[in-house]
């Protein structure tokens, strides 16, 4: 089990890594619901992994980027906190490059669907208001520019 004070830590190292606020961190792992050693299964084969639901389409490129086996990979993104969260804000950078936007990152970590993606953004802005992370969604700043595109790890 992880401390608050190791999470936090966590959020903070991998929000100022990637460059991806901490408040957007902290409502992706809010709406994602996600625990240390979960694996959910989705319909397409896929499983999400840890507290961000990290999808194991991501685990050939992370194993690559580690030198590892992707099974090593698969259970350090499943069992480790820190490096899923780490991922998580690899992967909302990767997207809000795509993107060019925040928001556009925030819907493209949940899904490349258009019309998916703009519910699970609108889902995780609702729970940075509900508690209180932002006042709305529009005080998100778009002030994150397009660097750190820094392999995880």
């Amino acid at each position: 089990m992880i401390t608050a004070q190791a999470l936090a830590i966590c959020i903070f190292t991998a929000a100022q890594t990637y460059s991806v606020p901490p408040t957007v961190i902290l409502g992706v792992l809010n709406v994602e619901s996600g625990k240390v050693g979960m694996a959910s299964p989705n319909t397409n084969g896929t499983y999400d992994l840890g507290p961000m639901q990290i999808n194991t389409i991501w685990m050939p490129e992370l194993a690559g980027y580690w030198g590892v086996s992707e099974k090593t990979a698969l259970r350090w993104v499943r069992d480790d906190a820190c490096v899923n969260i780490g991922v998580g804000a690899w992967i909302l950078r990767k997207k809000m490059n795509e993107t060019g936007s925040l928001v556009g990152g925030i819907g493209g970590y949940h899904s490349g669907t258009q019309s998916l993606g703009s519910s699970y953004r609108r889902k995780v802005l609702s729970a940075m208001q509900r508690y209180r992370l932002v006042r709305q969604p529009s005080d998100l700043v778009m002030g994150y520019g397009r660097g750190a595109r820094r392999a995880p790890g």
